[in-house]
């Protein structure tokens, strides 16, 4: 898979694990625990577990958005490139 595909993916998997963490923090419901067979149950300890891995994988967004702004300034940054014209 390409790492657009990759991204998209593990930002899917944090969204989903941010909205079960709001329903913990409002309502006290583990929306993963009760579709899984609980908290304790393998199979919730596993897609917890992916999840974290996703945020864990979402970390790199951070160094490709700095590589990517870094690649985006100009080379001659702070000067003035516009020429003016000397007839006003």
């Amino acid at each position: 898979m390409r790492y657009r595909t990759w991204d998209w993916v593990a930002l899917s998997l944090v969204i989903m694990g941010a909205i079960n963490w709001g329903l913990i923090g409002l309502f006290r419901f583990d929306l993963i625990a009760v579709i899984f067979g609980g908290m304790e149950s393998i199979v919730s300890r596993i897609i917890y577990t992916i999840i974290a891995l996703a945020g864990l994988y979402c970390l790199s967004f951070i160094g490709r958005a700095t590589d990517r702004d870094r690649d985006l300034q100009p080379a001659h940054q702070g000067h003035n490139h516009h020429h003016h014209n000397q007839n006003n």
